[in-house]
């Protein structure tokens, strides 16, 4: 039997993730063993705002280096983050279709403050993929391997996204901006709710 596909862990993972997900038949671990990587999708995720899109990041501690294993990574707490994310949510997508459907399940995320940001992720995703009604148990590796027959940790940097095709859906600032592809999940949840799960 083929290994499962290995795949990073990320914040509030943008559309295109999903889509891999499902043209692997949701069959994968998630690699925590990995040297953290900068500039990557595992600490920020991109929403709509009026001005196009945004940047979330969620600050490391310093020392959190490129050696550092991922699952050893500290979340910081110097800055108010959370109070900024949920506030940047919460000003880009109040009049969307469905935040008030997530609003409960997703606001805690931003009031509990975890250790390590591969457990705050790996929380949420498990989240996301509940209001997905997708039913995978979410599973992890056991040590760092190099030898993978899939394996799509280091797709999807910041600066380079996989060109994976998406069909346009309407966004919260669709009368001011055209289409922005590859946003993270929770604007196709906050526009498309209980429909976002036949985009894929």
């Amino acid at each position: 039997m083929q290994n499962p596909a290995i795949f990073p862990l990320f914040y509030l993972p943008p559309v295109s993730y999903f889509t891999l997900l499902k043209e692997n038949n949701f069959e994968f671990d998630l690699e925590k063993f990995e040297h953290f990587p900068k500039q990557t999708y595992r600490n920020r995720a991109t929403i709509a705002s009026p001005n196009g899109s945004l940047d979330m990041v969620v600050p490391i501690t310093k020392g959190s280096k490129l050696h550092t294993p991922y699952k050893d990574v500290k979340i910081s707490y110097e800055d108010r983050w959370q109070r900024l994310h949920w506030l940047s949510m919460q000003t880009c997508y109040r009049s969307s279709a469905y935040f008030e459907f997530y609003e409960d399940g997703l606001a805690p995320f931003y009031e509990k403050k975890y250790d390590f940001l591969f457990d705050y992720n790996y929380d949420m995703l498990t989240w996301l993929f509940k209001q997905l009604k997708l039913n995978n148990l979410l599973k992890t590796t056991a040590s760092y391997e190099t030898d993978i027959a899939i394996d799509y940790r280091n797709v999807m940097t910041k600066k380079e996204i996989p060109t994976i095709q998406t069909k346009p859906y309407f966004q919260v600032f669709s009368d001011r901006n055209e289409f922005i592809p590859n946003l993270s999940i929770v604007d196709l949840l906050f526009n498309q709710g209980p429909q976002a799960k036949n985009y894929f």
